[in-house]
């Protein structure tokens, strides 16, 4: 991976407004990852392709990352991000709704990292399980978002993606087969472990 291209990459997106995951959530994630070691990453929404990227250092020699991007000016920055991060080999990019693609999917993954629509997560959470590997962690980025999430928050504006997180804390929570913890890091970060039996 080219780390100098990494760093521009991250300057562009930021001087573009482009929502790129937070240094600090970055570094929870990365330690997940070196312990992990995986061998085949799903990301739910890629933006241009800079989260990716950083995860693509630490799979197994011959792992890949399938991600998934419904914009399509991110899609064409993320594939060129790919190319100068020398990249290529390790990430499969999805062009178009989650929506649509995920129920296509069926391989099985050590990692799911969801970071898209936050009015769909509880979608996105029914699809990762159903591909999760029985040792599997899902990861949800955003779900406190901006802190709305629990607090009294009922404003119009972000009702329903505030419902819709408040949802996906809920069913992580309920399900016996997951282990979950939501750290206060960045917008907030949901960790999901299937439990071992």
């Amino acid at each position: 991976m080219n780390k100098i291209e990494l760093e521009k990459i991250k300057a562009k997106a930021l001087e573009d407004k482009v929502p790129i995951i937070m240094d600090d959530t970055l570094e929870v994630i990365i330690k997940i990852l070196k312990e992990k070691q995986p061998k085949k990453i799903l990301e739910i929404g890629a933006a241009v392709g800079y989260s990716a990227i950083c995860f693509s250092e630490y799979l197994q020699k011959d792992g890949t990352i399938d991600t998934i991007e419904r914009d399509f000016q991110r899609c064409n920055e993320a594939k060129e991000n790919f190319i100068k991060a020398e990249v290529t080999e390790k990430i499969n990019l999805f062009e178009g709704d989650a929506l649509q693609i995920l129920p296509k999917l069926n391989d099985e993954y050590d990692i799911v990292f969801i970071d898209a629509a936050k009015g769909k997560y509880t979608f996105f959470l029914e699809q990762a399980l159903r591909m999760i590997k029985k040792d599997g962690i899902i990861i949800a980025d955003n779900i406190l978002y901006k802190g709305y999430v629990m607090s009294d928050y009922n404003n119009h504006k972000h009702r329903t993606a505030v419902r819709n997180l408040r949802q996906y804390i809920v069913d992580v929570n309920d399900n016996k087969n997951l282990e979950t913890e939501i750290l206060d890091v960045g917008d907030g970060l949901a960790i999901s472990r299937i439990k071992k039996y």
